[in-house]
Formats: structure tokens, C-alpha cells, sequence
């Protein structure tokens, strides 16, 4: 059983090289976080915001850019909000054990997504 809250949707023209992760490049918490990343992530994942990518996206409805982080991977798979953060981080960094976690461990899932709608909620007041 997998602890995945949903099955993740496809974008026609995937990024060809690296997977790029889509943020709110307006929220300075989001900015702040993806600065620290960016050192992280090296050649393995590409860091883009919403403002300036989604268009290339147009199977994502705006609305889930607003909701939530994206990952699109090189094939064409987007995944969303924890579950978006937790792929990258394994794809940034090749530690992959909260990945398994969130995929494996029963109710991980839920209570990533639950932290991160929380965080989310009240990224503005930071």
C-alpha cells in the first residue's frame, strides 16, 4: 500500500533535462527557502518560479500553482505540495528516506500534507 495521497498528473512537454520545481516566486518565505536550495539542489533539480514557468505548464490550473509548489519530472509527472517538496529534496540530495516515508509508512502521507496546507496557510504572516 502506498502512503501517496493521489495519482499524479502529466504536462504534455516535460522539462528535457532536470525536473524543475515551480514556487511563488512573489512570497519571500517560498524566495527564502528555494535560496537555501538552490545550493542544494546542484544539477539535479531545476528551481523555477510560477510567474516566469507556468505558462510552458498549461495542463496545471492556476489555481494549483496558487494552492501549492509543483514538481513536473522529466517525464512528464507533476506532483504537488508535500509530496512536490519531498521528491525534490530526494532528487536534490539522493536521500531519499523521507520519500520512502511519505510512499511507504502508513498515515506519513496525510500528516505531510496537513503540515505543509498548515505552513502554507501561514507562509504571509512570516
Amino acid at each position: 500500500m502506498t502512503g501517496s495521497i493521489s495519482q499524479p498528473r502529466h504536462v504534455a512537454h516535460p522539462p528535457p533535462l532536470r525536473p524543475v520545481l515551480l514556487f511563488d516566486g512573489e512570497c519571500a518565505f517560498c524566495r527564502r527557502w528555494v535560496d537555501r536550495w538552490r545550493e542544494t539542489a546542484g544539477d539535479g533539480l531545476d528551481l523555477e518560479s510560477v510567474q516566469t514557468a507556468a505558462d510552458r505548464f498549461p495542463e496545471i490550473p492556476p489555481v494549483e500553482f496558487a494552492r501549492a509548489v509543483q514538481l513536473i519530472d522529466t517525464d512528464g509527472r507533476v506532483f504537488s505540495a508535500a509530496e512536490a517538496i519531498i521528491r525534490a529534496r530526494a532528487m536534490a540530495t539522493h536521500h531519499t528516506w523521507l520519500r520512502t516515508a511519505y510512499e511507504r509508512l502508513p498515515g506519513f502521507a496525510p500528516a505531510a500534507e496537513a503540515v505543509y496546507r498548515f505552513v502554507a496557510r501561514h507562509r504571509l504572516l512570516g
